[in-house]
C-alpha cells in the first residue's frame, strides 16, 4: 500500500506544474502574440470549463475505468497539452493545447482526492496537497529561469514541464498492476455501492452539499486569481520584472505548500473544521498586509496568505466522506472539483477584465470580500450538517 501512496504524492506533482505556468508567463506570452493582458481570463476559463466538465463525471469515469487507468492517460493528457503550448505558432493553437490539458487535470483531482480520503487519514490528505504545492513552487522558478535574459523563451519553459509529465506519466504505467489489485478490493468489499446509480439531482439534495461545494469554489476563486494575476500585479502595480514577479509568484506557492506541510501534522489533533478556520484566519491576516500602503513589504503577504490557503483545499475534501457519507464520495468530489473550477474561473475571468480596465491594485481588496464570504458559507455548512449527522 505505500508504494501505490508514493506514487500518488509523485502525481500530485504532475497535477501541480501546469497550474502555475501559465500566469507567470503571461506578461511575455500576450507580448509575443500580440494580444491584450486581458485575454488571460478568456484563456483560464476555457482550462476551467475543461477541467470542471471533466470533474462532474468523473465519478462515473473512475467506476468504468478505474482511478490507475484514468490517472495514467490523464497525465498523459496533460502532457501533451504542455508541449503542444510550447510549440503553438498562436493563441489560437494554444487554446487548443489548454482544452487536452484542462481534460487530464479534471479526471486526476477528482481521482486522487477521492482515493486519498476514502482510504487515508486527513494528515496524507494535506500532505498530497503539499506535493502539489510543490508542483506550482516549482513551475514558476523554472520559467523564471527562461525569461530571464534577452534570450529567455517561455517556451523552453513548457518543454522541461512536459518532459516532467511525460517521465510520471511513464512512472504510473509501470504501477498499474499494483493499483488494479487495491481497486479490485475496494470492488468486494462494497458491492452494491459500486453498482447503485445515484441522479445528480438527488445527491446534490442532500443537506449541506450545495453550499460545500460553494465553499470549495469561493476558495479556488482566490487561488485562481492570484496564480493568474499575481504576477501582472507586481509587474503592473509594483514594477518589478517579470522574471522578478514569477519568484515571489512561487513564493506564494511555496507557502500554500508549507501550509500543508505543517496542518498535515496538525490534523493529527485537530478536525477538518479546525483547519478550515485556522486557514480563513491566516489567509486573512495576509490579505490584510497585501492591502496596506506600505510598499514591497506588503508583498509578503502573499507568503502568509499562501500559508492560509494550504489547509483549507485539502480539508474540504477530506471531509466529504465524513460529511455526506462513503456511498456518494466519489461523485460529490468530482462535484466539489467541478463547482471549483466553475466558480473560480468565472471569477478570475470576471476578475480580468476589471482589473485590466481599472487597476491591479484592487486584487487584495477584493480577495478580503472572497475571504469573509468563504467563512460564512463554511460554517453554514457545518451548522447544516449537525442538524442531519454526527459531524466531528
Amino acid at each position: 500500500m505505500l508504494s501505490i501512496l508514493i506514487v500518488i504524492y509523485i502525481v500530485f506533482i504532475s497535477l501541480g506544474l501546469p497550474d502555475s505556468v501559465f500566469g507567470v508567463s503571461w506578461p511575455v506570452l500576450h507580448v509575443e502574440f500580440g494580444i491584450p493582458e486581458s485575454f488571460a481570463s478568456v484563456y483560464s476559463i476555457i482550462i476551467g470549463v475543461c477541467s470542471g466538465g471533466v470533474s462532474f463525471i468523473a465519478g462515473r469515469l473512475l467506476r468504468k475505468f478505474g482511478t490507475a487507468n484514468v490517472t495514467f492517460f490523464s497525465i498523459l493528457l496533460t502532457a501533451i497539452g504542455l508541449i503542444g503550448i510550447s510549440f503553438s505558432p498562436n493563441i489560437f493553437v494554444m487554446m487548443i493545447c489548454a482544452v487536452i490539458m484542462g481534460y487530464g487535470a479534471g479526471a486526476i483531482d477528482t481521482g486522487l482526492n477521492n482515493y486519498i480520503s476514502l482510504h487515508y487519514e486527513a494528515r496524507h490528505m494535506s500532505w498530497l496537497h503539499c506535493f502539489w504545492g510543490l508542483g506550482v513552487t516549482i513551475s514558476p522558478l523554472i520559467m523564471s529561469i527562461f525569461l530571464n535574459g534577452e534570450n529567455g523563451s517561455w517556451r523552453n519553459g513548457y518543454r522541461i514541464l512536459a518532459i516532467i509529465q511525460f517521465s510520471i506519466a511513464i512512472l504510473v504505467a509501470l504501477s498499474l498492476k499494483k493499483w488494479k489489485k487495491f481497486e479490485k478490493q475496494d470492488v468486494a468489499e462494497a458491492p452494491e455501492e459500486q453498482s447503485e446509480k445515484h441522479g445528480i439531482i438527488d445527491i446534490l439534495k442532500i443537506k449541506g452539499a450545495l453550499t460545500s461545494i460553494l465553499s470549495q469554489g469561493l476558495y479556488c476563486s482566490m487561488e485562481f486569481l492570484i496564480g493568474t494575476w499575481g504576477a501582472s500585479l507586481l509587474v503592473n502595480s509594483y514594477g518589478y520584472s517579470p522574471d522578478i514577479a514569477a519568484r515571489w509568484v512561487s513564493l506564494y506557492y511555496g507557502g500554500i505548500m508549507l501550509g500543508r506541510l505543517i496542518s498535515g501534522f496538525i490534523s493529527i489533533k485537530a478536525s477538518d473544521n479546525t483547519l478550515i478556520r485556522g486557514g480563513i484566519v491566516t489567509a486573512f491576516a495576509g490579505m490584510s498586509l497585501l492591502a496596506l500602503p506600505i510598499g514591497n513589504i506588503s508583498v509578503l503577504g502573499l507568503l502568509l496568505i499562501g500559508i492560509g490557503f494550504g489547509p483549507i483545499f485539502p480539508s474540504i475534501l477530506h471531509s466529504v466522506p465524513y460529511r455526506f457519507g462513503s456511498k456518494y464520495s466519489a461523485d460529490l468530489t468530482g462535484f466539489h472539483m467541478g463547482g471549483a473550477y466553475t466558480i473560480g474561473f468565472a471569477v478570475q475571468l470576471t476578475f480580468g477584465y476589471v482589473a485590466t480596465a481599472t487597476t491591479f491594485k484592487i486584487t487584495p481588496f477584493v480577495l478580503l470580500i472572497f475571504i469573509l464570504l468563504l467563512f460564512f458559507v463554511n460554517e453554514f455548512t457545518i451548522k447544516t450538517i449537525k442538524k442531519s449527522r454526527i459531524y466531528k
